[in-house]
């Protein structure tokens, strides 16, 4: 088995109907993507929606060669839904009323998913080389990695904030407990495309 180096970004910003990106969206894909030359990357893996397949090709074509491929499990959803019991009761109402806003079919769907996004994209691979690869994905996909990766509670992918186009590694190395080498990193964005993808009041 070899070690495996998961690089997770979220989708570039995105127009308010999340269709497309704006022009911030595409400046951020395409710094991300000069950023991410000199990495090793084997695959670009997004999910199936525009702002997250936009993204992907914009970071490829600052690359050489790297091989996109659309992936359900790298898609937007909601990866858990706790109980009551599993919450700390003094936010408890807050995030299950939360959780109630989200669409129907992310929540329906989203628990599979998530099991199959675990056993797609995290642990070492086979072989006698590290492989390092590239999930273009939504700010709930890489709260539920983080929180995995972690061994913490699984509720607790909610609170995990990503800005759109940062960095978080993830290694997986034989024998070893995962790690986090990398979250949310912004250093490759000039100061006004950083922290966009959060609300005003958690913007730094």
């Amino acid at each position: 088995m070899a070690t495996r180096y998961l690089y997770l970004t979220r989708h570039g910003e995105a127009s308010a109907d999340g269709t497309a990106l704006t022009e911030g969206g595409r400046r951020q894909a395409v710094l991300l993507g000069e950023r991410l030359r000199g990495a090793p990357l084997s695959a670009i893996y997004h999910g199936p929606l525009p702002r997250a397949e936009h993204t992907a090709r914009l970071i490829g074509e600052q690359l050489d060669g790297v091989p996109l491929h659309s992936s359900e499990p790298a898609g937007d959803y909601v990866p858990h839904l706790p109980q009551k019991r599993e919450l700390p009761p003094d936010s408890a109402g807050l995030l299950l009323d939360f959780l109630a806003r989200l669409p129907a079919d992310d929540r329906e769907r989203g628990p599979a998913l998530a099991r199959e996004a675990l056993a797609e994209f995290t642990g070492p691979v086979e072989g006698g080389r590290p492989r390092h690869e590239l999930v273009v994905t939504h700010n709930f996909l890489i709260g539920w990695l983080v929180r995995a990766a972690h061994d913490a509670p699984e509720w607790r992918w909610m609170g995990l904030n990503h800005g759109n186009a940062a960095l978080t590694v993830i290694r997986y190395a034989p024998g070893r407990p995962s790690s986090v080498l990398l979250y949310n990193d912004m250093r490759h964005l000039p100061a006004e495309l950083c922290w966009t993808g959060f609300p005003p009041e958690l913007r730094i």
